[in-house]
C-alpha cells in the first residue's frame, strides 16, 4: 500500500481522486467530497477498489508533475520497451462527474494494463456490470458509472481489465463518468478537447492571483490545491479530501475531514485575500454566514458541504485502515462540541471581510449581533477547545482570547464602520476578558501563557495571541510565550499542536506527530517578533516537507519522513500562503547580539 505522501490530487471542485505514484486511482467519492467512495483502497486495499493504468508489470512511475499552473497530473513510466505518459485530470464540473485518463506513447512501443475495480459504498458493494459500445456500465442502488474506451475489456474475479500496446505518437483514451443510475446516460466529454477545457481553466484561475514574493511557485501550487478543495456549489472548503488517514501509524487518531470548519475562516479567508481571489472569499464569506444562521447558541464548529448540521459519526468495520490504522470513520462526532473560540473566529473572518472591502448586509450584521449577544453570556464557560480534545472542558487560553477579539471585531464595526450596536458594553466586555486571561492564562514564574487557566501545559495555539492582537508583539509576555511554545513542542525542529500525554488534556489514547499548521504559526511568530533569518530557515525547511507535486497532509514525522493525517490538508495550504507572504511582505532586521 502507498504512503499518504505518494498520492497526488485531481478534482473537479465537486469532489477529488487520489492518485498514487503506482498510477492508481485509490481514492474517489461520488459525486461530491461527503458521497460514499467508489474506489475505496487508500482504506483498504484493491478489492476495496481502486482503477490502476500502468506499464505491464511496473511499479511507480519515473516521475509525475502537474502540467504548468494546472491541476492536470502526468506520470510518465520509462521501461525498457519504451516511455509512456499517463494524463489525469478531472474536468470543471459540467453535467455530471468524470475523471478522464489519456495514455500517451513517448518512445518505443509499451506493453500497458488498465485494472478497474468498482466498488460502491466505501468498498462494500459490487455493481452490476453490463458492456455498452466502448466500453461498460455499472450500476449499484442510486449510482451509476459509465466507462468508455476504444481498448477490449474483459472481466473476471468481480474486476475489468484491458491489456493494450501504445507506441511512440499514439493515444489510448479512458473516460469514467458517474450520474445517479435514475437518470439517463450522460453524454461522454470528449477527452482531447475536455484537456484543452480543463487547461484553460486552471490558467485563467491562476491568472487572477497577484503574489509576487520569493516562494512563488510554493504558493502558487498551495492556491490551486486549496481552490481544488472548494465545493463550488455553495462556497464551502473541506478541511481534506480525505477521511481517517491516520495521525500515527497504526493508530486510532482517525477522523473524517470531507466537511467545512469554522475555525478555518479568518485564516483561508486572509490567504485568499491576499493572492487577490476576491469572489472566491466573498463566496467563504456567504457560506460561513448562512451556517452560522439560526439560534446562536447551536453554532457548530463544523458543517457539511451545503451547510448541514447533523454529520453523526459512525465506523465502517470491512474496511481495515490505511496500513492497518483502524477505525475507519465517516462523519464526526466533534461537530457536537462546544468550542467557546468557534464565535469570536466567525466574527474575526467577518470582520477580515469587511476590511476587503466586501460589503456586509443588514442580514449579515443581524447574525453578527445575534453571535455576539451568546459571545457576552458564555466566555466565561470551560470547552473543548480548538483541538477538540475529547478530554474534559476546560478554560483554554486560545478560546477566551477568541472571544475578546469577537468583541474587539464588533467594538472596531461599530467605531470604524458605523454598524450599530452597544459598543460601551461589547467594549467593557473585551476589557473584562482580557483581564480575565492576564490574571488566570498567565504563568509569570515562567513567562508565559498557558493552554489553560491553572496548567502547566503548553499550546501551539497561543502562537495566535499577536496574530489576532490581543498583545502586541514586542511585548515581553508574548515573546516569553513564543519562546516557550518552540522550546516545549518542538519535534525535531517542527511544532506539536501540545503534548497528548500532559495531564490527561487529550481524552484519546496513543500520539501524533508535528502539526503543519502550527509550524507555519511559528514562522510567522519568529518573523513578528524580528528573528526573520530564523523564519526564514523554518519556512523553507517546511517546503522540503511538500511531497514532489507540492502536496502537504495535516502532520509530518520527522522520525520516519511520512506524512501523517488527511491529505491535502487546507490548514497546511493556508499555513504556506500566509506564512509566504508574512515573510515577503515585511522582513524587519534581525535583533542585534548584545
Amino acid at each position: 500500500m502507498s504512503n499518504i505522501e505518494d498520492y497526488a490530487l485531481v478534482g473537479d471542485l465537486h469532489t477529488a481522486a487520489l492518485i498514487g505514484r503506482d498510477g492508481s486511482v485509490d481514492w474517489l467519492c461520488l459525486p461530491r467530497f461527503d458521497s460514499p467512495a467508489c474506489f475505496a483502497a487508500l482504506l483498504g486495499d484493491a478489492g476495496n477498489g481502486r482503477w490502476r493504468i500502468a506499464p505491464e508489470g511496473a511499479d511507480t512511475a519515473t516521475r509525475r508533475r502537474y502540467a504548468d499552473d494546472t491541476l492536470i497530473l502526468e506520470s510518465e513510466w520509462d521501461t525498457p520497451d519504451g516511455t509512456v505518459r499517463v494524463t489525469d485530470f478531472m474536468p470543471p464540473r459540467g453535467q455530471a462527474a468524470d475523471i478522464v485518463r489519456i495514455v500517451d506513447g513517448v518512445t518505443g512501443r509499451v506493453p500497458m494494463r488498465a485494472e478497474l475495480t468498482l466498488r460502491f459504498d466505501y468498498g462494500s458493494i459490487v455493481p452490476w456490470l453490463r458492456r455498452i459500445p466502448h466500453g461498460l456500465t455499472a450500476v449499484a442502488g442510486p449510482d451509476a458509472v459509465w466507462l468508455h474506451t476504444d481498448v477490449p475489456l474483459h472481466n473476471h474475479d468481480l474486476t475489468t481489465t484491458a491489456e493494450f500496446t501504445v507506441a511512440a505518437g499514439e493515444r489510448v483514451t479512458f473516460v469514467l463518468t458517474h450520474q445517479p443510475s435514475y437518470l439517463p446516460h450522460p453524454e461522454p466529454v470528449d477527452p482531447v478537447q475536455a484537456l484543452r477545457d480543463t487547461r484553460g481553466y486552471w490558467r485563467r484561475w491562476l491568472g487572477r492571483h497577484r503574489y509576487e514574493g520569493p516562494y512563488a511557485d510554493a504558493v502558487r501550487r498551495s492556491l490551486i490545491l486549496l481552490k481544488a478543495l472548494t465545493y463550488a456549489p455553495t462556497g464551502g472548503i473541506v478541511a481534506a479530501a480525505t477521511t481517517s488517514l491516520p495521525e500515527q501509524p497504526g493508530g486510532p487518531r482517525n477522523w473524517d475531514y470531507r466537511y467545512c470548519w469554522l475555525r478555518d475562516a479568518t485564516f483561508t479567508l486572509q490567504a485568499l485575500l491576499g493572492a487577490g481571489y476576491v469572489a472566491e472569499a466573498r463566496a467563504w464569506r456567504d457560506w460561513l454566514l448562512r451556517a452560522a444562521a439560526g439560534d446562536p447558541a447551536r453554532l457548530q464548529i463544523m458543517y457539511g458541504l451545503d451547510g448541514t448540521r447533523r454529520l453523526p459519526e459512525y465506523t465502517l468495520d470491512w474496511l481495515p485502515g490505511h496500513q492497518s490504522a483502524a477505525p475507519v470513520r465517516v462523519g464526526n462526532a466533534a461537530a457536537d462540541q462546544f468550542q467557546l473560540d468557534v464565535w469570536g473566529e466567525v466574527l474575526d473572518g467577518l470582520h477580515l471581510s469587511r476590511q476587503a472591502g466586501i460589503a456586509t448586509t443588514a442580514d449579515g450584521w443581524d447574525v453578527q449581533r445575534a453571535l455576539l449577544d451568546f459571545l457576552e453570556g458564555n466566555w466565561q464557560n470551560p470547552d473543548n477547545g480548538l483541538w477538540e480534545v475529547r478530554g474534559p472542558r476546560r478554560h483554554f487560553v486560545h478560546s477566551k482570547v477568541m472571544a475578546w477579539a469577537g468583541l474587539d471585531r464588533a467594538v472596531t464595526a461599530v467605531e470604524q464602520y458605523g454598524l450599530d450596536g452597544p459598543v460601551d458594553r461589547w467594549r467593557a466586555t473585551r476589557d473584562t476578558i482580557h483581564a480575565d486571561v492576564c490574571a488566570h492564562g498567565y504563568d509569570p514564574g515562567r513567562n508565559t501563557f498557558t493552554q489553560y487557566y491553572g496548567s502547566t501545559g503548553l499550546d501551539a495555539a497561543l502562537l495566535l495571541l499577536p496574530r489576532v492582537g490581543f498583545l502586541p508583539y514586542d511585548d515581553p509576555r508574548i515573546t516569553g510565550t513564543i519562546d516557550a511554545v518552540a522550546a516545549d513542542l518542538c519535534q525535531d525542529g517542527f511544532l506539536l499542536r501540545y503534548r497528548p500525554e500532559h495531564e490527561g488534556v487529550d481524552g484519546l489514547p496513543g500520539s501524533e506527530g508535528a502539526f503543519l499548521a502550527c509550524t507555519f504559526w511559528l514562522v510567522e511568530a519568529l518573523q513578528g517578533i524580528g528573528r526573520t533569518t530564523e523564519a526564514t530557515a523554518l519556512f523553507e525547511r517546511l517546503l522540503t516537507l511538500r511531497n514532489d507535486v507540492g502536496m502537504l497532509a495535516e502532520e509530518y514525522d520527522p522520525a520516519t519522513g511520512r506524512h501523517l493525517g488527511n491529505t491535502p490538508q487546507a490548514f497546511s495550504l493556508v499555513g504556506l500562503v500566509n506564512a509566504a507572504h508574512r515573510l515577503g511582505t515585511s522582513r524587519p532586521a534581525d535583533p542585534k547580539p548584545g
